[in-house]
């Protein structure tokens, strides 16, 4: 006689589905906690990599978008006591161009302008602009266009017989940033450092232009004092990305230049302490 299968007892039965089940669901668990691992691993992984692997002249990810913005602001003695003059600012944003013009004027009469006009997407991409730095009269004692597309530096510094004219071919990567370009590098640093820090191609006039590499430093979380309250911000140093003992002119055209950032989506600059241009006068922008 054959005998059929032995069915097992009910409450037997039910505990090897319950533990099956129980194992499954552990099982399944595990497999969804390993590949969340895996893909916060590999998107870490690829963000590291491309920042690491970015060069001085590469353009910048933009993680904000810009658009049209403007507005004064005032122009400090270092001690922050005395107001010494404002900045007039407009940034216009046209397609994938913008356009933005920064003056600070002095109460001595004296002025700095800074123009630029970039391409704006995913990548901050600069076509091109213009400095100019005017004395108490009025009259520009540096005036110098940077065509970045082009790679071309023309223009000229000095007055009367100390005049020198310029009219270089360099090489400007796209990923060249002056006057007003620098906060919006400021503004998307976490997208693009790497190590605390972000490296950039710039010109800067001393007053002969130069083309130089540049590095923004994450320093530390400070506190500011300003009326009406304290701001938590970090601390941003900017300086050459080269030895300064190797370049004298470097070392002299670059002192102590601070950005206080208020974090945020997006960060905004609390404050500036910094020269004013070349000749070092030291001012606070806040």
């Amino acid at each position: 006689m054959i005998e059929s299968p032995r069915t097992p007892d009910a409450p037997q039965y039910m505990s090897l589905l319950t533990d099956g089940t129980r194992r499954h669901a552990f099982t399944r668990k595990r497999l969804r906690a390993a590949a969340t691992a895996l893909v916060l691993c590999t998107t870490l992984t690829t963000a590291a990599a491309a920042a690491e692997s970015r060069k001085a002249g590469d353009p910048i990810q933009l993680a904000f978008i810009e658009g049209d913005v403007a507005g004064f602001t005032g122009i400090h003695s270092p001690d922050g006591k005395t107001t010494i003059g404002f900045v007039q600012y407009r940034q216009h944003r046209h397609g994938d161009v913008l356009e933005a013009v920064r003056i600070a004027r002095f109460n001595d009469g004296s002025s700095d302008e800074d123009r630029v006009k970039a391409h704006v997407g995913k990548e901050l991409r600069t076509i091109g602009g213009r400095t100019i730095m005017r004395n108490t009269k009025g009259v520009a004692t540096v005036d110098v266009t940077i065509d970045v597309a082009a790679g071309r530096i023309t223009g000229f510094s000095g007055l009367g017989d100390k005049r020198e004219t310029y009219d270089e071919h360099v090489e400007l990567p796209p990923g060249t940033y002056w006057g007003p370009l620098i906060s919006i590098v400021l503004k998307n640093f976490e997208r693009n450092a790497s190590g605390g820090e972000l490296v950039f191609h710039t010109v800067v006039v001393t007053p002969k232009p130069r083309a130089i590499d540049m590095q923004v430093v994450r320093k530390e979380a400070t506190t500011l004092r300003r009326s009406g309250g304290a701001i938590q911000s970090v601390d941003f140093e900017l300086r050459p990305s080269i030895n300064k003992l190797i370049d004298p002119i470097i070392q002299a055209m670059a002192p102590e230049t601070n950005f206080f950032m208020l974090p945020g989506d997006p960060p905004a600059v609390a404050r500036y302490e910094g020269p004013r241009n070349y000749e070092g006068q030291k001012i606070r922008i806040e």
